[in-house]
């Protein structure tokens, strides 16, 4: 498999790329626009899913990834990019493919998800982000109020937001939900108002519907509370520290 990129390239060289070939002109008005689908049955997305990928070929390709979400797929705790790690690859593929037919507007990872050669790379790659275990150590909202936030999060939560996204934050792979789980607190938040603001092109009608009608510090709840979501079994093992020999 062709070498895409080097693991040791750096977000400096993101602007560079960006101005030598940006992503495709916006096809669409916007989220609500009538003629937007949200996942429409078509395209390389759909040649993707279809095709079976392996991790084991995924790990080189992940590599470019991996100098911004890191090699273990954790992101960054202060949410400027999201963790992927264990993400069901039914919504890696279309995020990706979103990305590189200009459905979902990142002028940063455009660059490098189009380095992707073809659905077979997009679909092992895929498969080797969802097999990495999801850090237990993430961005949690940390202000002095966070036990009631979580708690003011969580009846939100198990109102609106459980029926897709489940009660450990596991989504449904079939359905295209993501898995929150080890989120970043500052991410989701970002996402959730972005959605709700309608900067979001390729984000699911349905959320939209239901998130239009939370303010901002109902959303700081929300956010804050499905950064707290664990996966039982889909965690990383606590690291065990080494006994120090004595000389």
């Amino acid at each position: 498999m062709k070498k895409i990129l080097l693991l040791a390239l750096s977000l400096a060289l993101a602007p560079a790329f960006c101005a030598a070939g940006g992503p495709p002109p916006a096809t669409q008005a916007g989220i609500e626009a009538k003629d937007y689908k949200w996942n429409a049955q078509e395209g390389e997305k759909i040649e993707a899913l279809k095709l079976k990928g392996t991790a084991k070929d995924g790990k080189e390709g992940y590599e470019v990834c991996g100098a911004c979400h890191l090699p273990s797929g954790a992101g960054r705790s202060d949410g400027t990019f999201p963790q992927l790690a264990g993400q069901h690859t039914t919504v890696l593929i279309k995020q990706m493919a979103d990305i590189r037919a200009g459905l979902r507007d990142n002028p940063t990872m455009y660059p490098f998800a189009k380095e992707l050669t073809d659905a077979q790379e997009l679909a092992n790659v895929s498969a080797y982000i969802e097999s990495l275990c999801i850090p237990a150590v993430h961005g949690m909202y940390e202000g002095p109020d966070a036990a009631k936030q979580i708690a003011d999060g969580k009846a939100m939560y198990e109102k609106e937001c459980i029926e897709c996204h489940k009660a450990n934050g596991e989504g449904v792979k079939d359905k295209f939900y993501p898995v929150l789980a080890g989120q970043h607190y500052k991410y989701l938040l970002r996402q959730m108002t972005e959605i709700r603001d309608g900067k979001r092109r390729n984000a699911n009608p349905d959320m939209v519907t239901i998130i239009k009608k939370y303010d901002n510090a109902q959303l700081i709840a929300i956010s804050a509370y499905q950064s707290s979501l664990v996966m039982p079994g889909s965690m990383c093992k606590a690291s065990v520290a080494k006994p120090v020999k004595k000389k």
